[in-house]
């Protein structure tokens, strides 16, 4: 699909170095398959240095000029204006435009008298007011230098204060831009939503919309939610670092001012000074050190000096600890094992764990009596002698019998049962299953047991009967 580019010219009264116009040349634009292009014509601002800015931001040509009329020149400065100063006419802005018409006209008059931090007081002298009679004289140069083709919109941006201050001037504004068929807005905005920033930023905005050119009403943008200073200040190097650039240097600030700023809570400004106790010029709640906080409880690297031990050098004194890299030396000597061919350190006082490396790795697994301790003999093997009471500790006493057969008659006769037709051992004593093989396989099958503890024999006749060990009788054969 084929692509329609329009262009969008756009120009700034007012601009200061150029921040607004680099931001129209940023923006983007785009119905179905058509996209638009912005384009800078110019700026004009009374400051040749903010001039000389503007060119490398903005990417066009601004031209110094100064906006006031001859009162307002005599209110502000005090005196008359200059051999050779003449006062701006609308042929002097469609110049700085490079005699082309923009379809946006920005502006951004100067905004001290409207500001809170000019008292209200100063801020209705005759100088303060003459500043503030820019905002009418730079809209009316707008529209008379285009009076024939006037550009689709203007807009004015300043701080939200106007709304009061400038009440009557806003007024006068709103009422030429109609005469010259403009629909007017005033409104609000926080460029922190709009941009995605993180900061609050909070301005007025005028927005004249030519309803003959443009018929559709102009829309607000999307707002987004804030972002949180450290995911700004994340990106960035730390202040100083070469990599930021000459203008990310530390600034060159007096140690009073950086206390100052030390004291001012997150989220304030310097009102939070006033919150603080002085008394005879000093801090009544606070005691600065500045020379001794980095000295604190810290640890000296190894190849660095020492500071001058005075009294007592304690941990709050100075920097006196230091971070020790010998550890073959000195670390590992604690809590360690040493190889069985190694020399073991003097031993002074009570040998420790914590003191030094005393223990031993013994590769001496069979040739010492220690090791004989919860161990098993071999068969062939000599038992050694037993002293006192022969338990598992205290020697090697059990043997492993290999004798898997086991045709001795001691072991045969033990858990075993005798078959049918073979003798039974003597019975000595108690007959148990461990005292001899004396229990007997019985082959008769087919035995069927009837009732109580009466059986039955294979052809089922009633056994013989038999007395018990309580001296019962009874018939049938025991089990």
């Amino acid at each position: 699909m084929l692509t329609n580019y329009r262009e969008i010219r756009h120009f700034h009264l007012f601009c200061g170095l150029g921040g607004g116009a680099a931001g129209f040349n940023r923006g983007q634009a785009r119905v179905g398959s058509m996209r638009a292009r912005f384009r800078c014509l110019g700026g004009i601002d009374s400051d040749a240095w903010a001039i000389a800015d503007f060119l490398r931001l903005a990417g066009a040509s601004g031209t110094v000029l100064d906006l006031f009329d001859r009162d307002q020149y005599r209110a502000f400065h005090g005196e008359e204006p200059p051999a050779g100063w003449r006062e701006a006419t609308p042929a002097d802005i469609r110049k700085a435009a490079g005699n082309e018409r923009p379809h946006i006209v920005f502006t951004s008059p100067p905004c001290k008298a409207f500001s809170g931090l000019l008292s209200e007081g100063k801020s209705k002298t005759e100088k303060y007011q003459a500043l503030n009679r820019l905002t009418v004289r730079g809209i009316w140069l707008t529209l008379e230098a285009w009076h024939d083709d006037p550009p689709e919109f203007i807009l004015l941006e300043n701080v939200p204060r106007i709304a009061n201050r400038g009440r009557h001037l806003l007024d006068q504004i709103s009422g030429l831009l109609r005469r010259y068929g403009y629909a007017v807005a005033e409104t609000t905005h926080d460029c922190g939503d709009l941009g995605g920033l993180a900061q609050s930023r909070k301005r007025f905005l005028l927005v004249a919309r030519h309803m003959e050119k443009v018929p559709p009403f102009l829309y607000e943008p999307e707002k987004r939610p804030l972002l949180a200073v450290g995911d700004i200040l994340g990106r960035m190097p730390m202040p100083g670092d070469p990599s930021g650039g000459a203008m990310h240097r530390v600034p060159s600030l007096q140690w009073k001012t950086w206390v100052r700023l030390a004291f001012v809570e997150a989220g304030g400004d310097w009102r939070s000074l006033n919150k603080l106790a002085v008394q005879d010029g000093t801090l009544k709640d606070y005691l600065i050190l500045p020379e001794r906080r980095a000295h604190y409880l810290g640890v000296n690297a190894w190849n660095a000096p020492s500071g001058t031990i005075s009294g007592r050098g304690g941990v709050t004194n100075g920097r006196y600890a230091v971070a020790d890299p010998r550890l073959e030396e000195i670390h590992q000597g604690t809590l360690g094992v040493l190889p069985w061919e190694q020399s073991s350190g003097a031993v002074t006082a009570s040998g420790r764990p914590m003191t030094g490396r005393f223990s031993v790795a013994d590769p001496r697994f069979c040739g010492s009596a220690e090791y004989g301790q919860y161990g098993v003999r071999d068969w062939e093997d000599s038992i050694g002698a037993i002293s006192g009471q022969s338990a598992p500790g205290g020697g090697r006493y059990a043997v492993a019998d290999p004798r898997p057969g086991y045709k001795s008659t001691t072991h045969q006769n033990i858990y075993r049962i005798v078959p049918w037709d073979s003798v039974s051992k003597t019975v000595v004593g108690a007959s148990h299953v461990a005292g001899g093989a004396l229990a007997v396989a019985d082959p008769r099958t087919g035995l069927t047991r009837t009732k109580g503890d009466n059986y039955l024999t294979a052809d089922g006749m009633d056994a013989s009967p038999y007395r018990t060990g309580s001296g019962e009788l009874r018939k049938g054969v025991p089990a």
